[in-house]
């Protein structure tokens, strides 16, 4: 087949297409995602649903979620401590690197505030690292925004413990779930877990006049 179209004009999802069209042909099928990855389809499904203005996501790894999200977005943001992630990072006008911790970022917003309208909370795992996320970011986070938090739902004690792969981030969970009065969360109970959260002191966000 000849493709016409100039490389560096192809748009994100048309590389993706291509992608995956050739490597259907050459193996048959697309390789199947690891059992554990499901919420990057499934938080990619969201961010189409929604359509996010500004998307923040709080340790960004190797950008497997990040570069999902970007067809759905008008303005990105990663933030991660490690400086090598911004190698991972797909090439966009829309999308920002942030190496700093996520302490320091939460530091910039409040002397530069931004209106967040889907935040992903995924980098120190700790019940009081997420807790301190949470709360830290929260303020910025746009009225029936949502916050995603990951790794809230270990299948069994071993991945639960401290510096393993889910910490004990479902202890945020089951802290902030105590009192719900300014926002709303459920808990996909699969592992690893994934909570959504909704910020709201109202059901109907156009009847919501508390702001």
């Amino acid at each position: 087949m000849v493709n016409n179209e100039h490389p560096k004009l192809l748009s994100l999802n048309r590389v993706v297409s291509l992608v995956d069209r050739y490597r259907n042909r050459l193996f048959g099928r697309a390789p199947q995602p690891s059992p554990e990855l499901w919420h990057l389809s499934f938080i990619e499904c969201l961010a189409r649903v929604v359509k996010p203005n500004l998307y923040v996501e709080l340790g960004v790894h190797r950008c497997e979620l990040f570069n999902r999200i970007i067809p759905y977005a008008q303005q990105l943001i990663g933030v991660d401590i490690d400086a090598q992630a911004r190698h991972f990072l797909a090439k966009s006008d829309k999308v920002k690197f942030i190496n700093s911790t996520t302490d320091e970022f939460a530091a910039a917003l409040r002397a530069k505030p931004m209106s967040i309208d889907m935040l992903f909370i995924d980098a120190d795992h700790s019940k009081e690292a997420v807790l301190k996320d949470f709360w830290n970011y929260f303020p910025f986070v746009s009225h029936h925004g949502l916050i995603l938090m990951h790794d809230t739902h270990p299948k069994s004690i071993e991945f639960a413990q401290p510096g393993r792969y889910c910490c004990d981030a479902y202890k945020a969970v089951e802290e902030l779930s105590i009192n719900t009065d300014k926002f709303e969360m459920m808990t996909i109970p699969v592992h690893p877990g994934l909570t959504l959260c909704r910020k709201r002191t109202a059901q109907l966000s156009w009847l919501d006049n508390k702001y």
